[in-house]
């Protein structure tokens, strides 16, 4: 509209001037009205030339900004990718996925996402260098969080990829969408790869609104090339359906080592660089960084061994320690594995969710083992942070994580059947290693773990109650945390600490978990015998239920010991006749049964029928134990009418006691029956009888 205001100006120009020139009217031979009419239109004319750039500079109703033409055509830095300085090891099937899509027809957009520390750049560069070796058009584009310079540089690489200056020309003017101009043209040229790197705020990319997923913005899979965007967005959502997300993981053991041995091969064996390279988490910017320190001559730890016994007490030296420039510099901060992590939590504080640092923090206090996801409720982030949470708040947080790559969600428990699936939330190893490190000590983590421990209390509590195998998923979870629960217990709080972890134990020990009961088990009697004393008898109850539990993994000659060893201190501290001396001596005899020494077993639990009937009396549950027991080693040893005849009395006393559908009464039944299939000659057969009864303190 404003062109066209000028052209009538001019014309009314030239009018005038033919009359002035030509046959002037009257009017004209008034010198001061006529220069009065000239400068009326000049003024005019200069206003209409203001009016039209001033419509040229503004923005469209796409959103989209006319661009100043010489600004695209010189650019104002390198578009070249960066050098990979070393061999790019264990990425072997991503950069075959980039490959081929360089190499097919289709073009598309592929997307390398991941956590940061990971080596999406590195990745990205590799591949940028073999789509170049294959003569592949190559531009390198880094993301600064601003949407009109990622709008020049793809101006430029379409500039490079020959978009034609007159296209450029009429988005200056506002004519044509330099967006839609510039996917135009990709559209139409082929063998190109064009990278973004570090997209890690892809909804600020642009223009207008909406996010990357519309794909009517500056990332589009629609180009007859590749479009090779990194980032540490990990969410289908935001990259859309047609985009290849290639989701880096931590790498392989081997593949770590051979990064560690490249930067460093006189630091150690293969063996000793995968062994650095686990205690790292596979992770390649903390393999990087382990390398080059190992590579300097003057470092303190000049081996692999060496530096990773260094890590336990001088993590915070080595990979936790500030760096001078990263707070001020995202390049730098993106280079030490202490502040790579902190650029995203930044920018999920800034996108409103307040709670995913604080939650972080609360993670890196437990064990580095997958949490259930009903522990980390409001009320432990409103108890321990003194922050509001609500259950969408904490939702938001822990969803924030997710997408930044921080917090993994390994395959959800519950396999048993009738039991409800299990969220679990799991923080890589070096996250939760430095995240832990940024906390200020002692205050809050005093704090923060009280408040902890309180609730893993409270959660055992809840799962112990929880009916069938409703909390065993949850229980399994929660093992390899309670340990430490216990140390951070002792000795101000030792009796409830302890009390959760036999009540999870007991959980365990109905879910056949044998080996996370094991764990619990083994480090209460750690614990005890320093705290309470050898003597005491929640430590010969502990020995006792740890025995127990050695003997359902099948270590039965040091399940024998450790119940061997009990019998002699209950007797010593109880006497011969007491309850716990006579679970004691029932536990050491099932015990030799399982080593199949059948008539040491036979002796005592023929002593322990007998005492237990002088005691207790011929009709108590523990006496029908014993009988039931012995039966089961005079079978083992070939007596199988005594077997029967006990088997017989001790069914008929528990159908009289505890009633014909309780659990020891059908045990007897079956026991009964096999053994009168023996008897009636059916020997030849394979016939199993239910297992000895155990009797836990």
């Amino acid at each position: 509209m404003a062109a066209g205001s000028s052209a009538v100006v001019a014309f009314l120009v030239a009018i005038v001037t033919n009359y002035v020139t030509a046959q002037p009217p009257k009017w004209a031979e008034n010198t001061l009205l006529v220069w009065s009419v000239f400068g009326a239109l000049a003024i005019l004319s200069l206003g209409l030339l203001f009016w039209e750039r001033q419509l040229a500079a503004q923005v469209p109703d796409d959103g989209v900004r006319p661009v100043p033409l010489g600004r695209i055509s010189a650019g104002g830095h390198s578009m070249n990718p960066p050098a990979v300085s070393a061999r790019v090891r264990g990425r072997e099937a991503e950069l075959e996925q980039i490959g081929a899509r360089v190499r097919g027809s289709g073009g598309g957009m592929v997307v390398v996402c991941g956590a940061g520390g990971l080596g999406k750049t590195t990745l990205a560069a590799e591949a940028a260098a073999q789509a170049r070796a294959q003569g592949q058009a190559v531009v390198w584009i880094h993301w600064r969080d601003d949407p009109e310079q990622l709008g020049q540089d793809l101006a430029q690489a379409a500039h490079i990829l020959g978009l034609p200056d007159s296209r450029l020309e009429e988005a200056r003017t506002g004519r044509v969408s330099l967006v839609d101009a510039v996917w135009e043209h990709l559209a139409d040229v082929k063998g190109w790869l064009i990278v973004v790197d570090n997209v890690d705020t892809p909804a600020r990319v642009g223009p207008g609104l909406g996010p990357p997923a519309f794909y009517r913005g500056w990332l589009r899979p629609h180009g007859g090339g590749v479009l090779l965007v990194t980032s540490r967005d990990t969410t289908r959502q935001t990259w859309g359906p047609d985009a290849d997300l290639i989701h880096l993981q931590p790498l392989a053991d081997d593949a770590g080592g051979a990064v560690l041995l490249d930067a460093a091969p006189h630091a150690g064996t293969e063996a000793e660089a995968e062994d650095l390279a686990a205690r790292l988490g596979g992770l390649p910017l903390g393999l990087n960084a382990a390398g080059t320190y190992l590579s300097v001559p003057t470092s303190r730890h000049r081996t692999f061994t060496a530096y990773q016994h260094a890590l336990e007490a001088d993590f915070a030296d080595l990979l936790g320690a500030e760096h001078p420039g990263a707070a001020d510099d995202p390049a730098v901060a993106r280079r030490v594995v202490r502040h790579t992590w902190d650029l995203s939590l930044d920018q999920l504080h800034r996108d409103g969710y307040a709670l995913a640092r604080p939650v972080l923090q609360l993670l890196s206090l437990l064990e580095p083992a997958p949490v259930p996801r009903t522990l980390i409720s409001p009320e432990l982030v409103t108890e321990a942070t003194g922050l509001t949470a609500t259950a969408a708040t904490v939702d938001a947080a822990l969803a924030g994580l997710h997408q930044y790559g921080l917090l993994h969600t390994p395959g959800a428990g519950g396999s048993e059947p009738g039991s409800v699936a299990v969220g679990r939330l799991q923080l890589h190893l070096l996250v939760r290693e430095a995240t832990a490190h940024t906390l200020t000590r002692p205050e809050p983590t005093g704090t923060w773990l009280a408040v902890l421990d309180a609730h893993l209390t409270r959660t055992v509590n809840a799962v112990a109650g929880m009916p069938g195998r409703t909390g065993w998923p949850t229980a399994r979870l929660l093992t390899p945390h309670l340990p430490a629960h216990l140390d951070r217990n002792t000795p101000h709080n030792s009796t409830t600490a302890r009390t959760t972890l036999n009540n999870l134990a007991a959980v365990l020990r109905d879910a056949g978990a044998a080996s996370e009961e094991l764990l619990l088990r083994r480090h209460v009697l750690d614990n005890e015998p320093t705290v309470l004393g050898t003597d005491h008898p929640h430590t010969l109850a502990s020995r006792n239920n740890l025995a127990l539990t050695l003997g359902h993994l099948g270590e039965y000659q040091r399940a024998a010991d450790l119940h061997r060893q009990n019998l002699a201190d209950t007797e010593r501290i109880f006497g011969p006749d007491h309850p716990n001396t006579l679970s004691s001596r029932n536990n050491l005899a099932v015990a030799l049964d399982d080593l199949r020494e059948y008539q040491q077993a036979a002796d005592l639990h023929r002593q322990n029928l007998a005492d237990r009937e002088r005691i207790l009396g011929p009709d108590h549950p523990n006496t029908l134990t014993s009988r039931h027991n012995l039966a089961n080693t005079l079978r083992s040893l070939g007596e199988h009418q005594q077997a029967a005849d006990l088997h017989q009395q001790t069914l008929t006393d528990r159908e009289h006691i505890l009633g014909p559908d309780h659990p020891d009464t059908l045990s007897s039944r079956h026991n009964l029956a096999a053994i009168r299939a023996l008897l009636a000659g059916a020997g030849r057969r394979r016939w199993w009888q239910l297992p000895r009864r155990r009797e836990g303190a």
